[in-house]
C-alpha cells in the first residue's frame, strides 16, 4: 500500500518513512551531566535526541535553557535535536504554568537551537497556537504531544485526537497510553492503523507505556508510527527499551526491506 503520510525531515532524518526512528532522551540535571549523556550517545542507532528539560535544574532561567540547547546543538554534531518540556500534568517534572510554559517554548522555538519541538496538546488553546504558529514561521517542525498515565482511552477517542492535533497544524502528532490489560495495547495499535490509513496524512508517534506496552514501541512500523523512544542511560518514560536491543528488534521487524531478502 502506498503512504499518504508527507514526511517531516529533519536534517538527514526522515520521519513517515521506512521502519520507525530511534528518539533517546537526555535527562540531566545539569549542562556537565548532559553532555556526558551525549557523548555517551557515540557508537548508538540513534536517530534523533531529545533534550528533556523539566529534569534541568535551572529550568526557571531561559536563558540558560536557550544557551544550553544550543551547546547540546553543537555538541550533537549533526543529529536532530527535540526539544520537550514535560510537565508534571502529563508524567514530567515541570511545575509550570500556561504562561511560563508558553514563555519558554516560544524562547526556545525563536531561538533556532533546536530541530523540533514538543507541546503538550491539552495545554491552554491561545499557548499551543502561538508555538505553533512561531514554529511555522521558522521552520521548526511541532510534536503535538498527549499523555494519559492513568489508563488508555478507547479506540475512536484517540483517533479523534489525533485528527484534532493533524487539524491544529501539527507536523507530527504524539500519543503515549498507560495499558491495563493487553486488550489496552492492542487498542492503542488499531487506533493509530486506522489514524495512519484512513485520516491523518502527517507522522504519528504512539506507545502503550509501561511493561505490557513495549510491544508496541517495536511494532510502530506494521501500524504507523514514525518513531520510538529508546535509552541510553536512563529512561525518561516507563517501558523505554534500551536503542541497541530496540534497533535489534526493528531491523527484525523491517518488512519493508525483509521483504526483498526472502
Amino acid at each position: 500500500m502506498t503512504s499518504r503520510v508527507q514526511p517531516v525531515v529533519v536534517r538527514d532524518v526522515v520521519l513517515g518513512e521506512g521502519r520507525p526512528k530511534i528518539v533517546v532522551p537526555l535527562t540531566g540535571r545539569t549542562v556537565e551531566e548532559l553532555r556526558v549523556e551525549v557523548a555517551a550517545l557515540a557508537g548508538h542507532p540513534v536517530d534523533v535526541v531529545e533534550w528533556r528539560a523539566d529534569h534541568f535544574a535551572e529550568l526557571t532561567d531561559v536563558s540558560r535553557v536557550v544557551s544550553t540547547a544550543r551547546l547540546l546543538a553543537d555538541d550533537l554534531a549533526g543529529r536532530p535535536l527535540l526539544f520537550t518540556c514535560r510537565t508534571t500534568a502529563e508524567g514530567g517534572r515541570a511545575s509550570l504554568g500556561d504562561e511560563r510554559y508558553g514563555q519558554l517554548i516560544l524562547a526556545v522555538v525563536e531561538s533556532g537551537a533546536v530541530d523540533l519541538v514538543d507541546v503538550e496538546y491539552e495545554r491552554d488553546r491561545a499557548v499551543v497556537d502561538g508555538v505553533l504558529t512561531a514554529a511555522r514561521e521558522r521552520d521548526v517542525p511541532v510534536v503535538a504531544s498527549y499523555h494519559d498515565f492513568t489508563g488508555t482511552p478507547g479506540r475512536d477517542q484517540i483517533v479523534d485526537r489525533l485528527r484534532a492535533m493533524q487539524d491544529r497544524g501539527a507536523d507530527i502528532c504524539k500519543i503515549a497510553v498507560m495499558p491495563h490489560g493487553p486488550a489496552d495495547v492492542l487498542t492503542l495499535l488499531e487506533a493509530t492503523r486506522i489514524a495512519h490509513e484512513r485520516y491523518v496524512d502527517r507522522p504519528l508517534i504512539t506507545m502503550a507505556m509501561g511493561p505490557l506496552g513495549v510491544v508496541s514501541r517495536i511494532a510502530g512500523q506494521l501500524v504507523g508510527s514514525a518513531a520510538t523512544f529508546g535509552t541510553v542511560g536512563r529512561a525518561s518514560a516507563p517501558g523505554q527499551v534500551p536503542v541497541d536491543a530496540l534497533d535489534a528488534a526493528l531491523r527484525l521487524l523491517d518488512y519493508e526491506t525483509n521483504a526483498g531478502n526472502e
